[in-house]
């Protein structure tokens, strides 16, 4: 599909959303009204219209077919204990998880988000939580317990703060397993983080976070998950952090320690002060978090482009365990593009391989409307001289460049939202 097709698509998904829903017109609109409570299994057909009133928890199959449109009204979220098999039938027909507010009124924090318990290790005592907000309990025992399939799929304005450190997420994955697919998923203007992670071993591809309040993408509790070809887009109004890594808050080293795989990872702050003070620190890295990132593009952000705090973090890079590969950072300040607070630990860092101060040549990366993240003709993104070697893992498939893109093909196109409001 064209660039330009795209664009006229965009449009006329506009035009049309203008008869839109609300609740004092759902029986005129033939929506479908799913209210607050408990239910053992819905099916949302493709084509149609559902209006989410209150806490919807679904404590057994959550079936959602390509086409199919959700609306969270005021103060609803979903939450989805059982399994979910929400596959859109391509990039032209995603499923589609947003605010019941009108086209052009829509903002972050218009309803709660989607929230998914699973039975994966975390590393709270006890090996269980109750989520925040009260959207359930979440942790176990299975690294492979399966909360379904997630494929094409678009989450936009959920999330809301409740109170300090009780937050509702644009998507959370809370103890969620490796036998979940998570795939071609979006996380649109979330009023608080846009995807985070819980703890659980949940792996995901081709996964973005465009406009969130807080932070881009976030994990804590015990993540031990892979990611492949991801995207974040800051907006200057309102961002933290890139991503925010944890491992435990209270307990720096509890296990299982939060220790991700990731790569082919593109992260665009919002560098331009004239539109807010938002999009900070590329990557945060703390609180005792291990992981290994290869092939990142880390660029634009107002303050740094990687931070690392605590003794328990700093710790890992010096045993191994938090590593850095083939990262191009690039117009991060004026802090810099890396700072750490530990000579020793800064050290280790310059060893590693691949850590270069270059401008990646990306095509249209800070573009708010239908960004182009590919790397041009001479991109060092480009030369196989900065790209490191794929994890020895079958999650993983061969990507020899760095960033989340190669120069020809835009996984994004057709079914993402990028328009604030739309």
């Amino acid at each position: 599909m064209t660039r330009k097709l795209i664009v006229a698509t965009l449009m006329a998904t506009f035009v049309a959303a203008i008869f839109w829903v609300s609740t004092a017109t759902t029986e005129a609109q033939n929506v479908i009204v799913i209210t607050a409570g408990q239910y053992n299994k819905r099916k949302l057909k493709g084509g149609k219209m559902y209006l989410l009133q209150g806490g919807v928890f679904i404590n057994n199959k959550l079936i959602c077919k390509g086409g199919a449109q959700i609306f969270g009204d005021t103060g609803s979220f979903l939450v989805v204990n059982g399994n979910i098999k929400s596959n859109g039938t391509s990039a032209e027909k995603p499923v589609v998880f947003t605010s019941a507010q009108a086209v052009g009124e829509r903002r972050r924090g218009d309803w709660g988000g989607i929230i998914f318990n699973g039975n994966a290790p975390i590393n709270l005592p006890g090996g269980v939580a109750e989520g925040e907000g009260g959207t359930g309990q979440y942790g176990g025992t299975d690294p492979d317990d399966n909360s379904g399939e997630m494929r094409f799929i678009r989450v936009e304005y959920g999330g809301f703060p409740i109170s300090p450190d009780n937050e509702l997420n644009c998507i959370a994955l809370q103890g969620v397993g490796r036998g979940t697919t998570v795939e071609f998923v979006e996380a649109a203007f979330g009023g608080d983080d846009g995807i985070e992670m819980f703890g659980g071993t949940v792996n995901l591809r081709n996964v973005i976070s465009v406009g969130a309040s807080d932070d881009s993408i976030d994990w804590t509790d015990g993540w031990t998950g892979n990611v492949q070809f991801a995207v974040v887009q800051q907006r200057g109004d309102e961002a933290d952090n890139g991503f925010e890594a944890d491992n435990n808050g209270e307990n720096n080293d509890l296990l299982p320690r939060s220790a991700p795989r990731m790569s082919n990872v593109t992260m665009i702050g919002a560098p331009d002060p004239a539109t807010g003070p938002g999009s900070d620190i590329g990557m945060l890295i703390r609180e005792g978090t291990a992981g290994q990132f290869r092939n990142f593009i880390v660029m634009g952000f107002k303050d740094i482009g990687i931070q690392l705090d605590q003794q328990a973090t700093f710790d890992q890079v010096d045993n191994g365990s938090l590593v850095f590969q083939s990262i191009i950072l690039f117009n991060n300040g004026p802090n810099g593009n890396l700072n750490i607070a530990n000579g020793d630990t800064a050290n280790a860092l310059a060893a590693m391989p691949g850590i270069i101060e270059v401008d990646p040549q990306l095509t249209d990366p800070f573009n708010v409307t239908l960004p182009d993240f590919r790397p041009q003709a001479g991109s060092p993104a480009l030369d196989a001289n900065n790209v490191a070697p794929g994890f020895n893992d079958p999650f993983f498939t061969a990507a020899p460049y760095v960033g989340a893109f190669d120069a020809n093909d835009d996984w994004t196109l057709g079914w993402t939202k990028w328009v604030f409001g739309s």
